[in-house]
């Protein structure tokens, strides 16, 4: 079953100075794994990338490989690096799929989890390895946060996270859906229920305007709010799609599984200035997603999209700039039109509970260590940085959660 696994291990060349592990901004042991899929010890390599990184059958899909592992093999230099991402994603999911971890006696502190995306997930996992009682608070019905409601899923299947929340159920950890923290269930009453410490991942889920005019009309519509439940929505046979990230190619995407015939992504810029990756954007053009490129939105309406030409000058330093061309503005004629230029986070907690401190656009104030401004409440993940990497989260999830492990012991 896993000869596959065992070949492309034995292409790696296991260099002394595995750049492909330098990359990883959670430091996989790449060649400890390579060793034991060769060595057909595959329940060890699944432990060892569990302890690691607990979400490491999603960062496994989602991740930016061409960046980090893939794009860094010494292999792809002269040839076809190493699918280090396809053989973690396997063996991960198998682990997944079949461990059973044995909870902790859960004799610690009472720890408070807002939000399940891939921060708090991180933070329930490792604290009740620990022995500490973890309640997660949830919003939606089902765990997940963005891997479940900002990634499609023909990206991810949600079969992994339902099999997350059953682990989590194991290993003690409480779970309440459809809970609002904020107006109603403040941080002063967890404090009061004897919660010794709360932990933040509420993620970004307001999305960012483009502020022009337009964007309240009935065929204007957010990325982030279609990608929750894009059956409800009745786009019409054209779309246009604004934005040039990987949520945009995920709504593209998306639109285009979901019956419309003709989606096309509108980007000021040209293929090189987008943050989609490339293994995206190719995605996209195999799957007959056309792209306007040099086209800035000015104006939603009914017909469409008013957008004016762009192009690309070179100052005096010669440092190139983006230009809009005068009286150049045209109609794209669509049905719809999908805003996908980032997000900013909701403010439900800072709003209605005092103490927190945030930026000019709402993002959590935190220490080195995690803390917010208010004793005892620390935040991770999108909520502190804006939208990253699910593998980044995960990254500063694990070092908050030692935070909060050292601020109980303290307190």
């Amino acid at each position: 079953m896993y000869r596959e696994l065992i070949d492309e291990a034995n292409r790696c060349i296991l260099c002394k100075k595995p750049r492909c592990m330098e990359m990883c901004p959670i430091n996989t042991p790449i060649p400890e794994i390579i060793q034991l899929i060769r060595e057909d010890n595959l329940q060890q390599a699944g432990e060892i990338l569990f302890d690691n990184n607990p979400l490491s059958a999603m960062c496994a899909v989602v991740c930016p490989h061409e960046n980090l592992c893939k794009g860094n093999c010494i292999k792809g230099i002269k040839g076809e690096p190493i699918d280090f991402y396809k053989m973690e994603e396997k063996i991960s999911t198998e682990y997944l799929r079949n461990v059973q971890i044995k909870p902790s006696e859960l004799n610690k502190d009472r720890i408070a989890i807002v939000g399940s995306g891939p921060a708090g997930l991180t933070i329930a996992v490792t604290l009740a390895r620990r022995g500490y009682k973890v309640t997660m608070f949830e919003t939606n019905e089902k765990i997940g946060g963005v891997l479940r409601y900002g990634i499609p899923d023909f990206r991810l299947s949600k079969d992994v996270l339902d099999r997350f929340h059953d682990m989590l159920i194991e290993l003690g950890v409480k779970i309440r859906p459809n809970t609002l923290i904020g107006p109603v269930l403040t941080i002063d009453k967890l404090f009061e229920d004897g919660y010794k410490a709360i932990f933040i991942g509420t993620g970004v889920w307001n999305p960012r305007t483009l502020n022009i005019k337009g964007e309240s009309l009935g065929n204007a519509h957010y990325a982030i709010d279609y990608l929750k439940s894009p059956s409800v929505y009745s786009l019409g046979d054209k779309v246009a799609v604004i934005g040039a990230g990987n949520t945009a190619m995920d709504a593209a995407r998306t639109a285009k599984r979901n019956g419309v015939k003709e989606v096309s992504i509108i980007y000021r810029r040209d293929f090189e200035s987008m943050t989609a990756t490339r293994h995206e954007i190719e995605e996209a053009k195999d799957e007959g997603i056309d792209f306007e490129l040099f086209k800035t939105p000015v104006e939603i309406v009914d017909e469409g999209l008013i957008y004016r030409k762009t192009e690309i000058a070179v100052d005096e330093n010669g440092e190139k700039l983006l230009k809009e061309i005068e009286n150049s503005e045209s109609l794209f004629k669509c049905d719809a039109v999908i805003i996908a230029v980032s997000q900013n986070p909701k403010n439900n907690i800072v709003v209605n509970n005092k103490g927190f401190d945030t930026t000019t656009c709402g993002l959590l104030l935190t220490s080195e260590t995690g803390e917010t401004t208010r004793k005892g409440v620390f935040a991770s993940g999108d909520v502190v940085t804006g939208a990253k990497t699910v593998v980044e989260a995960v990254v500063r999830a694990k070092n908050v959660a030692d935070s909060i492990d050292a601020y109980c012991k303290a307190n």
